[in-house]
């Protein structure tokens, strides 16, 4: 995804957005991982302020999601161990993909309520990092990717 082939209003920059557009892809799928990380970490060990299995178990049960340990388990592995691969672009498309329907799940089950604003516990974050990954279903890791390392991907 590089350029649009229109040139640049400052020509002098061309260059260097040249040489810095290869890094925008790789940077937002690093950037999605990462940050899923943490939550998976505040479901699976109570880090970071997290409930836990136990806590986290808890809320997917009072939402309807039975059992909740499993639920917890596995909303914890999709954005702990999920957000890892993505980040490292391992198995980007599947992971992707999953990290995708998981969010939207979130975003009708547990934010759709509360409307469109994050700072009211609405679905704008998480719908947007939903979005971010599909992104990544139909792009692919890419070039600095596990998966281009492997020379496979799904």
């Amino acid at each position: 995804m590089h350029g649009s082939g229109a040139r640049p209003i400052i020509p002098a920059l061309a260059r260097l957005h040249e040489t810095l557009a290869p890094f925008a892809w790789p940077l937002v799928r690093a950037t999605i991982g990462l940050t899923l990380v943490p939550h998976g970490a505040q479901k699976l060990f109570g880090w970071f302020g997290g409930g836990g299995i136990a806590g986290t178990a808890q809320g997917f049960e009072g939402m309807g999601f039975q059992p909740g340990v499993f639920w917890a388990v596995v909303a914890g592995l999709v954005e702990f161990v999920g957000g890892l691969m993505l980040a490292a672009g391992f198995l980007t498309r599947l992971v992707a993909a999953i990290v995708f329907v998981f969010l939207m799940v979130t975003v009708i089950a547990v934010h759709w309520p509360a409307g469109f604003f994050w700072t009211n516990a609405g679905f704008e974050y998480p719908l947007l990092w939903a979005l971010v990954a599909l992104a990544f279903v139909f792009a692919g890791g890419g070039r600095w990717s596990v998966d281009a390392a492997l020379g496979r991907e799904l």
